[in-house]
């Protein structure tokens, strides 16, 4: 094999492994879902550990890391979001209306809850 050739055929293989690696990031399932959605008190007052849910508000703060405040029209909470999940190219602020969609934490003995976000989306108006 000839120089160029090799280097072409590298330059191939990368921009494949680019391409599937972007179209793994923009798919999501975005029908219908048996987690309803709920409000933040309606989470914290009845959700328990483990329960997977449904939110619809604002994240208002990122308080470092992973670690931000969701909040609806009733409530505010801690999230847990990886940087993954936030849609590529979208810029998403206190005031861009989201839909998120988790598994409760509920720490029983301290009383801590957190949503610990797998899904989120820009909401509906």
């Amino acid at each position: 094999m000839t120089h160029t050739y090799t280097k072409t055929l590298k330059k191939t293989a990368l921009a494949l492994g680019i391409s599937l690696a972007m179209s793994a990031a923009f798919a999501q399932y975005a029908g219908p879902s048996s987690v309803p959605a709920m409000t933040v008190k309606q989470l914290l007052d009845t959700g328990k550990d483990d329960r997977h849910a449904t939110l619809r508000g604002f994240i208002v703060s990122h308080d470092g890391g992973e670690h931000y405040t969701f909040a609806d029209d009733i409530g505010r909470m801690k999230v847990e979001i990886d940087a993954k999940h936030f849609p590529p190219g979208v810029k998403i602020d206190d005031k861009v209306r989201v839909e998120i969609s988790g598994k409760f934490d509920k720490d029983l003995v301290g009383n801590k809850a957190e949503l610990d976000v797998k899904r989120l989306s820009i909401a509906a108006k």
